[in-house]
This record gives structure tokens, sequence and C-alpha cells, in this order.
């Protein structure tokens, strides 16, 4: 078999199709990920603060 006829093979081979397809997926997964835990992050952050302001003004201990 020639080289030309092993390119041609090789392009028709569709076996790694699928990985492919779960690698992209699971890229769009965490990025969409990353994008609402940063979006949600800093009023988590500012909300657990205005609790622990609260709790500290009643006189229950945090640690």
């Amino acid at each position: 078999m020639t080289f030309c006829g092993k390119l041609v093979d090789f392009g028709r081979d569709e076996s790694g199709a699928i990985s492919v397809d779960w690698v992209v997926i699971t890229a769009a997964i965490m990025g969409i990920s990353l994008a609402v835990l940063n979006t949600m992050g800093g009023a988590t952050h500012d909300y657990a603060e205005a609790i622990e302001t609260t709790m500290d003004s009643k006189g229950i201990a945090t640690y």
C-alpha cells in the first residue's frame, strides 16, 4: 500500500471520532462550570461574610 493509500484510509477511519466528541463535550462542561463558579463565587463570599458579621454581633462563636 502506498503512502497516499494509507493517508486515505486514515481519513476514512472513524474509530477515534467518539473520543474527540467526548473531549469536546468535557471541555465545554468544564468551561461552563468555571464560568458559573466565577460568577457565583464573589456573591457567595460576600453573603458568607454578612452571615458571619451577624453571628458575631449576636455573640455566636464562629470558627
